[in-house]
């Protein structure tokens, strides 16, 4: 090669490489505040020299609002609940798994999940899941003692906090009462489900929608029982709190599925859309979620890779426990929901 070819090559490779840093941003991510976190995506990082842009939301029912009303991303964050809803609403295009290099590394019991298959179609690259479920204080609370029932013991009035959402409330009700469905209960079993409720009303400290409230509360000892997610386990694990996580799944605990889509407002190209797919779904971003957040991911591979100690700490060492004995949060009855939703205000309000 000559030197002006060798000259040539080198602007054309530079621009190249600032093309790349350009468009990074370029691509749009509509999520839950936190997973701007490269970590996740590395894999982008090193192809696009750079992160995505991250616009936020505080719960899928904002989210769904705002995506109908006209506001445009190229991936979205919901989780599986949500997917028949958005499906419906005509929000989200299939996904071409032949795109996906992680598709067959992904947990089969993970893709079978309501809600990712609808139709023939996949409408998710399912990206993390882990649990909602009691988190108690060990030091006050005997762990052979521990269990849902224990909420409603006036033993621990002012000292319990749940999520202030129906259908975590009514998740965590269906398990305590011993429903057959949680998604379509019948009308004995939504009125069991809201007796036990009412039951725990008068323990309740405070209904929590930000899940530091609710770590906060625990670690100062101010809630012994809580109903949250595995990063507040996670948390007060990090800041010496002696307090778990129930996962007895006879005692019940719930499991949550989420995962990215690809919305038909989408305007970057699918090469840049499949890359972050990719990355998200790489065994790599699998033992970064695991170790830094305390989730479980959607690659078999992650498991193999992450530090052992750390996936028996943050209870992950019996993957298969939660697929074959604990509450899956799958799509809602809009039926049910609608009671429930109506229910658990009446409930909030004393009533």
């Amino acid at each position: 090669m000559n030197k002006a070819a060798s000259l040539t090559a080198a602007v054309v490779a530079t621009f190249a490489a600032n093309q790349a840093l350009a468009n990074a941003a370029d691509l749009t991510v509509f999520d839950w505040s936190g997973y701007e976190d490269q970590g996740f995506y590395g894999d982008y990082v090193e192809k696009y020299g750079g992160a995505p842009s991250y616009t936020y939301f505080g719960s899928v029912e904002e989210a769904f609002t705002k995506l109908q009303s006209g506001f445009e991303a190229d991936l979205a964050h919901p989780c599986t609940d949500a997917l028949r809803k958005w499906v419906a609403a005509d929000l989200i295009k299939p996904i071409d798994t032949s795109k996906l290099e992680n598709w067959d590394k992904l947990m089969p019991k993970i893709k079978e999940v309501d809600g990712i298959t609808i139709d023939g179609q996949t409408y998710m690259v399912p990206f993390e899941w882990g649990n909602t479920g009691l988190i108690y204080r060990t030091d006050m609370v005997s762990a052979d003692d521990v269990s849902l029932q224990l909420l409603a013991d006036p033993t621990y009035q002012g000292k319990v906090a749940i999520p202030d959402a129906a259908s975590s409330a009514f998740a965590m009700a269906a398990l305590a009462t011993g429903a057959s469905s949680y998604t379509d209960m019948s009308d004995e079993e939504f009125q069991k489900a809201a007796d036990y409720l009412r039951s725990i009303h008068p323990n309740v400290r405070f209904y929590w929608s930000d899940a530091g409230q609710l770590d906060q509360a625990i670690a100062s000892g101010e809630v012994t029982l809580g109903w949250g997610w595995n990063q507040s386990e996670l948390n007060l694990i990090w800041n010496e709190t002696p307090a778990v996580m129930m996962r007895d799944v006879d005692k019940g605990i719930a499991t949550w599925v989420c995962g990215y889509v690809h919305l038909k407002s989408a305007k970057q190209s699918d090469e840049q859309v499949y890359d972050m797919l990719n990355a998200l779904s790489s065994a790599a971003s699998g033992k970064y979620i695991i170790e830094n957040w305390g989730y479980a991911h959607s690659n078999a591979d992650a498991f193999a890779q992450a530090d052992p100690e750390l996936i028996e700490t943050y209870g992950f060492s019996d993957v298969d426990s939660f697929f074959d004995g604990s509450l899956f949060f799958d799509a809602v009855n809009p039926e049910i929901e609608a009671k429930m939703l109506k229910e658990f205000e009446r409930i909030k309000a004393g009533f």
